[in-house]
């Protein structure tokens, strides 16, 4: 292992923060600018839902060559090449001028930064202790949320002034610049940990033994369905709820995603403090999911049957007690061996963002699927949410019937 000195692990950290932070700033930013995109372009629900999962799917399209190449090439030099590409996605996004040119520029910049957290994670995974790694995840996760709460009322403030297309160009002068500072930064890669002791111990090459691990396939359900859905009600649904439901003007809503935003930073900053003390005292990411998700899943249940009522603060306690499942990324790093955390990371992120992907996506289908029934626009919204908890709690059934088991046989084994 080439563990790092801490003042070098600061340095490492606040480099790739600043490039994840700019990352998620451009995730988010489609639901505080679709006002002006609706109108400009008029965009339907559906509309909206494909073009903000767009970025998620051009994210999942690079999760497995990005696994492969982050362990062969090293975060440093991957992380560079990817985010030349998000450059580019910002470029195109400011220069377009229908919708297509919007979806595919989405798309683009999905795939540039899509590296932006799996670089980090690959390089901590080496490079610092498991209760430090589970720090510096919490706290990535936490600037992803400083650069949501950037994308709520700055740019609300930020739109008179340069319009949504100034907007991306200056994301992309940005980018840019994050890129200098990795440059300087990062250290360089050795080649993958040479096996303990022989040919029998070292990793197999590929997916196929990722994907059939045992704790991989446990967690899979809850990144795709929960951490999934999570996000795409953070960077997407929560916007257009508060304005077509709740009845919040778009600069109320852009102040209630603020608020979420916040919410979710100051959250994954307690997990980053709370997270080694409970590495130290045993407590497992299966046993804290298993029992802390519940309660995203009762708050999700009171916003459906609230409707009008469950306003940003309903959100944000849905997306607060909704970090639990964050807990199983680094978790699946832990899982398997260091020299295909790359691999591994990046097959549980292609989960997380597929589910991105069909959430924000298959909610908006679904919103305009049921005019059909001649449902009125606030019951249209709810009836989406309902099944969006019905996917959810099953996912969360499927987890629990694994880990109940899992512990059963453990503890046989303890007392046999």
């Amino acid at each position: 292992m080439d563990r790092l000195g801490f003042r070098a692990a600061v340095i490492v950290f606040l480099s790739f923060a600043l490039a994840y932070f700019f990352s998620t700033l451009v995730r988010a930013i489609t639901a505080t600018i679709s006002p002006s995109l609706s109108v400009e372009l008029a965009l339907n629900a559906s509309d909206l839902g494909l073009l903000a999962g767009g970025y998620f799917l051009g994210f999942a399209l690079t999760q497995l060559p990005l696994g492969n190449w982050l362990d062969r090439y090293g975060p440093r030099r991957v992380i560079l090449a990817f985010l030349s590409v998000a450059v580019l996605g910002c470029v195109a996004f400011a220069l377009a001028t229908s919708f297509s040119g919007l979806l595919a520029a989405r798309v683009l910049t999905g795939m540039g930064v899509s590296a932006c957290l799996m670089a980090p994670l690959t390089g901590y995974r080496r490079w610092l202790a498991p209760a430090a790694q589970m720090r510096a995840n919490s706290w990535m996760l936490m600037t992803g949320s400083l650069g949501m709460v950037a994308a709520t009322l700055p740019v609300q403030w930020l739109m008179p002034l340069m319009g949504w297309r100034g907007l991306f160009w200056a994301l992309a002068a940005l980018i840019v610049l994050s890129m200098v500072g990795i440059a300087a930064a990062v250290p360089p890669w050795r080649q993958a940990v040479a096996p303990s002791s022989g040919p029998a111990s070292a990793t197999p090459p590929g997916y196929a033994f990722i994907w059939r691990h045992p704790y991989f396939r446990q967690m899979v359900p809850l990144g795709f369905v929960n951490y999934g859905g999570m996000v795409a009600v953070q960077t997407l649904w929560a916007g257009p709820w508060m304005v077509k439901v709740a009845g919040y003007t778009p600069q109320q809503s852009a102040a209630g995603l603020f608020g979420i935003n916040v919410s979710m930073l100051c959250a994954f900053w307690l997990w980053g403090i709370v997270n080694p003390r409970l590495v130290k005292r045993g407590l497992s990411a299966e046993h804290l999911i298993a029992w802390g998700l519940p309660l995203s899943l009762c708050v999700l249940a009171a916003i459906v049957l609230l409707g009008a009522g469950a306003g940003w603060p309903m959100w944000s306690l849905f997306c607060v007690s909704s970090t639990f499942v964050a807990l199983s990324q680094p978790a699946v790093a832990l899982a398997l061996p260091a020299e295909a955390a790359g691999r591994a990371l990046s097959a549980y992120n292609l989960a997380i963002f597929a589910g991105v992907f069909t959430a924000q996506w298959g909610i908006g289908l679904v919103i305009d699927a049921f005019s059909v029934l001649g449902w009125s626009e606030p019951d249209r919204y709810r009836g989406a949410m309902g099944i969006f908890l019905l996917g959810c709690v099953l996912a969360y059934l499927g987890f629990l019937r694994t880990y109940v088991r899992t512990r059963a046989r453990n503890t046989r084994l303890q007392q046999g």
